[in-house]
């Protein structure tokens, strides 16, 4: 396996999924690639969205205010530039990709050629996932090559 694709949302538990795909990455010698995906700039209007988590804040009729799409996008880069950083490794290649996240994470892994994708699990149940939907249940239905997929209420509870 030589490429290894890391899908990252703005959770707290980011760094810690981050950690193990490059742990895992460099224990094949691979090439790592984060990704971060952006979706309707209107779902960041609220400070506590995660593309991946769902709205926190979704009885806050006060969102209605919305960031261009590129300032979405800049901060999705600087958000990479210091998950990078925070992995210190400067050969890690980043992408930021707009759209469906379950699809994006999927196309991106077919242009870079990844070999295994590494993306986290938050467990939901009931009205989350039927309202929300599952990325990495999409994913893992639709992907052509191995899932690596971190629970992360491992890190929740500690």
């Amino acid at each position: 396996m030589k490429k290894v694709l890391i899908a990252l949302d703005y959770s707290t538990t980011a760094p810690k999924i981050a950690e193990a795909g490059y742990t895992l990455a460099k224990s094949m010698n691979a090439q790592v690639t984060l990704l971060h995906v952006t979706t309707d700039a209107v779902y960041y209007a609220s400070r506590s969205y995660s593309p991946v988590l769902g709205l926190d804040a979704f009885s806050d009729l006060d969102i209605l205010e919305t960031t261009p799409v590129e300032e979405i996008k800049q901060a999705a880069r600087d958000y990479l530039d210091q998950m990078t950083q925070h992995l210190g490794d400067d050969t890690i290649q980043t992408a930021v990709e707009e759209g469906d996240t379950g699809e994006c994470i999927l196309e991106t892994a077919t242009a870079i050629r990844a070999d295994i994708i590494v993306m986290g699990t938050h467990s939901r149940r009931g009205i989350n996932k039927i309202m929300l939907g599952s990325v990495t249940q999409k994913v893992l239905r639709h992907s052509t090559v191995p899932l690596f997929i971190v629970p992360v209420k491992i890190f929740e509870e500690h």
